[in-house]
């Protein structure tokens, strides 16, 4: 019984702190969300306003570069709020990275809603999960959590933030642990569902309750049609693998541009400029381009135009380093290739065209799935986000080839790979197959009697075990090496040859 009673005082101990997270959190990601609506506002009917007065362009200018220097400035002073935050939160629960969660806070809260709001296509989600996290940060400090607690404390913050940016508690749970922890932790559950719940609760309070992408009432998509989802899945693969070749390139690129990196900024902050005089409504992370195909959906000659339009000005957007995410600009552009997609089935096949929405949600899933390579957090956020129910089957199905013709092009999740640039990595991966080796140790081998720890092995090798005789041994430290060992040595077919040669070689003279 007290193992019980100490259980559930854990669990209600966790379920508060999360609730407390998910308040502040929840306040914190609606004012910046709130911040980014207002001022993209404002910039956009500016940008109608000099569709007629071109003049004033001239003083925007001044304007646009004012803002960036601003933001090249905060992130020059702490680069950890560059980029979307997403690898920065995962980097922190690899212990990684120690930021400082206050100026991570503000920093990132001003930066993103000057780049997002200003117009560049760039994502508040990534963001709003970095403030989020900050929160858990600094609750856990505040309670001196222990490291355990503290990581919990964290994704619970995380969890928050992208709940309260899209109105999505089950997608962010979903996110964290499919994304974020790569397992299921009963703890790291419970509390990030809380702080979900709680964050999606304020941000609906200010924000209202119709769902983030609502297209109005869709029809579901007759069996007819599933076929085509099939190819709308490679489709997606194909072109999620080269947002991730395009996107991871990007550094190379911005470093042969002659600034230093913390105003890198200053490119897209221009280049916006006549992006937004010609076209004003497409301007942000793109979720008007979405809801707007609930009433309207343009050709695909126009579709086409708008996708290169998105991709190429998202990708100068986020490589600039600017506080600002790729969540919502990736589902802007999957839902512009269904939508494109959809209108091809209509004009080659005789399709209904009422069906094509169906595509634009279908295909947001699909998209997201194939760069995120998280598939259920996918299906379950689109399904969120638009409010419907009638979608998941074609959405898993989608979701699913669209991940397995990733993987077969060689495709891993864009934030491990955005957080593998950013760290360092500590070991080696394998290269080639993974192969176990034996060496023998013969009777006038200096491994004779050596211990393991006193042997300067090979970097891309493990000793796994030794066979002595008929029994074979589980390695340690002080194990002593005897004249008829078989050294089993894990390594991979690149370095197999290598590994086999330096230790030949070490053999063949005294280990000292």
């Amino acid at each position: 019984m007290m193992k019980t009673t100490n259980l559930d005082k854990t669990r209600i101990s966790y379920l508060l702190k999360g609730a407390l997270i998910g308040t502040l959190a929840g306040l914190a990601v609606s004012l910046f969300r709130l911040g980014i609506e207002k001022l993209s506002d404002v910039v956009r009917q500016l940008y109608h306003l000099f569709q007629q007065h071109p003049l004033w362009l001239f003083p925007w200018g001044l304007v646009s570069l004012l803002c960036a220097l601003v933001v090249g400035l905060l992130v020059k002073s702490d680069p950890n709020i560059k980029g979307s935050g997403i690898p920065q939160v995962e980097a922190q629960l690899q212990d990684e990275l120690s930021p400082n969660w206050f100026s991570v806070l503000w920093k990132k809260m001003f930066g993103g809603i000057l780049s997002v709001g200003m117009g560049l296509f760039l994502g508040r989600e990534g963001p709003s999960i970095q403030l989020g996290a900050s929160i858990g940060q600094g609750i856990s400090q505040w309670l001196k959590a222990d490291r355990s607690e503290s990581k919990i404390l964290l994704s619970s913050g995380a969890a928050a933030g992208l709940a309260a940016a899209f109105n999505a508690p089950i997608a962010a749970l979903l996110f964290i642990v499919e994304e974020v922890h790569h397992n299921f932790s009963p703890l790291v559950w419970l509390t990030s569902f809380t702080s979900a719940v709680c964050a999606n609760a304020v941000s609906l309070m200010i924000f209202g309750l119709q769902p983030v992408l609502y297209l109005g009432d869709i029809p579901s998509l007759p069996l007819k049609y599933y076929w085509l989802l099939t190819l709308l899945g490679v489709f997606l693969g194909i072109f999620g693998r080269f947002y991730q070749v395009v996107l991871l390139n990007l550094e190379k690129i911005y470093h042969k541009v002659p600034l230093p990196n913390w105003l890198y900024g200053l490119v897209p902050f221009l280049l916006v400029i006549p992006v937004g005089y010609f076209f004003p409504d497409y301007l942000g992370g793109g979720n008007q381009i979405v809801l707007s195909f609930g009433t309207e959906i343009p050709l695909a000659s126009i579709l086409l135009g708008l996708f290169l339009l998105r991709f190429i000005f998202s990708m100068i957007s986020y490589g600039s380093g600017l506080p600002g995410g790729i969540f919502l600009p990736i589902l802007t552009l999957g839902g512009i290739l269904g939508a494109f997609f959809g209108q091809l089935a209509v004009s080659s096949l005789g399709m209904d065209p009422q069906y094509v929405k169906d595509f634009v949600i279908i295909a947001m899933a699909g998209y997201f799935a194939a760069i995120g390579k998280a598939p259920l957090t996918a299906i379950i956020l689109v399904t969120e986000m638009v409010g419907s129910l009638n979608h998941l089957m074609p959405l898993g199905l989608v979701a699913l080839i669209a991940y397995i013709v990733n993987d077969l092009l060689g495709g891993s999740p864009i934030y491990e790979s955005l957080l593998e640039r950013m760290i360092k990595p500590t070991s080696l991966p394998m290269k080639g197959q993974r192969l176990v080796i034996e060496y023998a140790v013969h009777a006038e081998s200096p491994l004779d009697g050596t211990q393991v720890r006193d042997i300067r092995w090979p970097k891309d090798m493990l000793l796994v075990s030794i066979q002595r005789g008929e029994k074979e041994l589980l390695v340690h430290g002080d194990t002593v090496i005897k004249v008829g060992d078989f050294l089993k040595i894990l390594t991979d077919t690149h370095h197999a040859k290598e590994v086999r040669q330096q230790i030949e070689a070490w053999t063949r003279k005294p280990l000292a």
